[in-house]
């Protein structure tokens, strides 16, 4: 549970570093960029200390980055400009957990505890009330294809959750340790990997390389971009860092110890636990309700931790 919860942390801190890296390169560099960065040096742990690209479990973990890095990102940048960010994060974090705990169950025979889905409930309720927009709903300029892209993005993050869950059960019948930082940190380095080279592949094909396009699935351009990259590079390499290093090899650890239909939910607070960061950094002041919905998920997080 620990794990999970550094990976939420981390991932909060890296939500404040995309927006500035966003702002000097674009998302689609962006992103580009923080894969790039975290393939290095996830690449050069993996192979040193860690199982590099020889774990029984290798094939999962790379199925697991093209499902969540690959196509699950997509996704995203897609719903973005459609339903904003504060619309699209909600439903892909409150769908991402129920449709992973609902395939592990299926598919792998995992069962949770009535408490501890009580309490991912609730912090996922937390997350819905902090995050959901006011009055008018928010932008949904897409309409429903818009929210089929959101949709899109969590059955990425869910099911590339279910499939990491699977790899780690290879490993472990394999003979593997699983339940520690190095295998994280390896098993992220996969699927990053794997993510990498499909979002490049991706964006070859389109042909777009950053620039604004017709196609619904082509790099979308942050409004702010301001092609001055300077200090953005500084951003870049700690997005790369604290995200997808860090923040994901601490999720792969999460994952290996626990199942997904309870990480997901203690991931889900990364916007939450965003929120002071965002303040820190930026000067975005979080409203009352914002609050308040942080605080009923980091109690549902205590409870969850307990429950366990």
């Amino acid at each position: 549970m620990l794990a999970a919860l550094f990976a939420a942390t981390f991932f909060a801190l890296s939500a404040s570093c995309a927006n500035r890296s966003l702002r000097h390169f674009g998302p689609a560099r962006a992103n580009l960029g923080r894969l790039v960065v975290a393939t290095l040096v996830l690449g050069a742990i993996a192979h040193t200390v860690g199982g590099g690209l020889g774990s029984a479990s290798t094939g999962w973990f790379l199925l697991s980055g093209v499902i969540g890095m690959g196509l699950g990102d997509l996704a995203v940048y897609a719903a973005l400009p459609r339903l904003g960010s504060r619309l699209t994060v909600l439903i892909v974090q409150c769908l991402a957990a129920p449709l992973a705990a609902a395939g592990e169950w299926l598919w792998l025979g995992t069962r949770i505890t009535a408490p501890e889905m009580l309490w991912g409930t609730v912090i996922l309720g937390g997350v819905a009330l902090a995050l959901s927009p006011g009055g008018g709903g928010g932008r949904t300029a897409g309409g429903a294809a818009a929210l089929g892209f959101a949709f899109l993005a969590a059955c990425g993050q869910g099911f590339g959750a279910l499939v990491s869950r699977k790899g780690v059960q290879v490993a472990e019948a394999a003979g593997e340790l699983v339940g520690n930082a190095t295998f994280g940190l390896t098993a992220a380095y996969q699927r990053i990997l794997a993510g990498l080279l499909f979002t490049a592949l991706w964006f070859a094909v389109q042909g777009r390389w950053g620039r604004t396009a017709e196609s619904p699935w082509a790099p979308y351009r942050h409004p702010g971009a301001t092609d001055q990259p300077g200090a953005g590079w500084g951003w870049m390499v700690a997005n790369g860092l604290a995200g997808p290093v860090i923040g994901v090899g601490c999720y792969q650890w999460a994952l290996a110890t626990t199942p997904s239909g309870l990480v997901l939910p203690i991931a889900a607070t990364a916007p939450l636990l965003a929120m002071p960061i965002a303040f820190w950094l930026e000067g975005d002041r979080p409203g009352k309700r914002a609050i308040l919905g942080g605080l009923v998920a980091v109690a549902g997080c205590v409870a969850l931790a307990r429950a366990r």
